[in-house]
């Protein structure tokens, strides 16, 4: 079962080295890993999802982030209200009177050709992962040349606790 673990780390040199390399070591399956900046200086956020079957792993990997040195927050948001997206850049072999018909497929994925040239196109789209996978299949017949996927960036939903201000407090000191 997929489960999606969030963690704020401070932004140094090989934090994610070292915690895909504790992922790694107690043999977790990483189905995606993101990491990028947040809201506060040196802090990064990180969307791991795993594949974890087993309360007690999940347990023990949340446990296991929380004594890395540089991680200051994990959060097992998979059960809760979260906002999650994934970015997909698909090159598709398309010229002359495919390029319409490509253009019409993606058209209500709300996806866009973001380069063109002579014989392919490069096409974006965003949302959720099941929503870039379909598009992926209607787009296979036409040949993928060349596929990138950023895996799932993910927080809570709306009006839940958020964790900056503890975070905040916690540089502070």
């Amino acid at each position: 079962m997929k489960q999606i673990i969030t963690a704020t780390v401070q932004n140094r040199s090989g934090v994610l080295n070292r915690i895909t390399g504790m992922l790694n070591k107690r043999q977790f399956n990483i189905e995606s890993i993101t990491v990028g900046a947040s809201e506060i200086e040196g802090i990064s956020k990180m969307t791991i999802v795993v594949d974890v079957n087993d309360h007690q792993k999940l347990e023990q990997l949340t446990k296991q982030l929380n004594k890395q040195i540089d991680v200051l927050k994990v959060s097992d948001i998979t059960d809760q209200a979260i906002v999650a997206r994934e970015l997909a850049l698909i090159k598709v072999v398309g010229s002359g009177q495919l390029r319409a018909e490509i253009q019409g497929i993606i058209a209500p994925f709300r996806a866009s050709i973001i380069d063109v040239s002579k014989d392919n196109l490069t096409i974006q789209v965003t949302g959720k992962q099941e929503k870039v996978d379909a598009l992926i299949t209607l787009l296979k017949p036409y040949g993928i040349k060349e596929l990138a996927r950023t895996g799932m960036v993910a927080f809570l939903r709306g009006q839940q606790p958020s964790h900056v201000t503890e975070i905040n407090s916690a540089l502070s000191i």
